[in-house]
């Protein structure tokens, strides 16, 4: 039986717990959230309230129901908190492709292990239980900080999109697209779990 695609598995690391994002994370994301560096090149505004944050999940499990995304909310395993969220975005089993998004951690996370370990995880899905033949990651184009990241674990560059979207303060956003293959896979997973390694 093919794998499902579309499930929305727990992933279990030492650092990070990925599990299926949903309404009871609220509380806890919008407490992560409230920091306006996080959400600068994000394609929606900081959510100021915990009603905000449940509107960004709702949209996202109505996505999920129409086949378009798999959501899950990124969970430090020391504090027992969600603290994040990423998908998989653009799922396409047919031709074997899928895509890491709309990923953003509460800035006290930035440069821990959780997410490194967190893309470790869902690179390990899409390629080792799916059988994806491709990853896609894009940030925006001004991100430097995002594209240095991607590019640190093997993503390759491949455009730019233009006009790709609009920012919430109406202006147009340029995307960076990055892609990762399957026989790239195992020399990037050595590289994230060296990272893990040094802490």
């Amino acid at each position: 039986m093919s794998p499902d695609w579309l499930a929305p598995v727990v992933l279990e690391g030492r650092f990070v717990r990925i599990e299926p994002l949903s309404p009871a994370h609220g509380d806890d994301l919008c407490r992560a959230a409230q920091d306006d560096e996080v959400w600068r090149w994000m394609p929606v505004g900081r959510p100021d309230t915990v009603p905000a944050m449940l509107e960004i999940i709702d949209a996202a499990l109505a996505e999920h129901d129409r086949g378009d995304r798999v959501p899950w909310a990124i969970v430090d395993r020391s504090e027992g908190r969600a603290v994040g969220s990423t998908s998989y975005l653009d799922v396409v089993p047919a031709h074997r492709r899928i895509e890491i998004g709309f990923t953003w951690l509460g800035r006290q996370w930035w440069r821990t292990p959780l997410n490194t370990e967190a893309k470790l995880l869902l690179l390990g899905r899409a390629f080792d239980d799916l059988g994806a033949i491709r990853v896609a990651l894009k940030t925006d184009d001004r991100n430097e900080r995002s594209k240095a990241a991607i590019e640190r674990i093997g993503g390759v560059r491949e455009g730019t999109l233009r006009a790709h979207m609009v920012r919430p303060d109406g202006s147009r956003r340029d995307s960076a697209y990055f892609g990762l293959l399957k026989e790239e896979w195992p020399a990037a997973r050595t590289r994230l779990e060296a990272r893990l390694e040094r802490g």
